[in-house]
């Protein structure tokens, strides 16, 4: 499920892409670049607010952010809930 999530999350930002190149045009391309917006702003927040969560990846930090710009709480909430039972 959460896969299945990311992968629409990358597929909002792939057609809003594609609609901002010119590579894809109809009634569907501004409401996708709207909520790609709308999404990237969100996850921004998320890595500016959330930081305790976002530092909880074993990874580097700069990658961690990054994942969260993507995917924001599909990202960081697992982080966390594996956090809190090891607790």
């Amino acid at each position: 499920m959460l896969m299945m999530l990311k992968a629409a999350c990358l597929a909002i930002y792939g057609l809003a892409l594609a609609g901002l190149a010119g590579c894809w045009s109809g009634r569907l391309v501004h409401p996708m670049e709207s909520i790609a917006a709308v999404f990237l702003l969100t996850h921004v927040l998320e890595v500016v607010f959330l930081q305790s969560k976002v530092r909880l990846y074993r990874g580097s930090l700069a990658l961690s952010m990054l994942l969260t710009v993507l995917f924001g709480v599909l990202h960081w909430m697992p982080l966390a809930r594996a956090q809190a039972g090891k607790n």
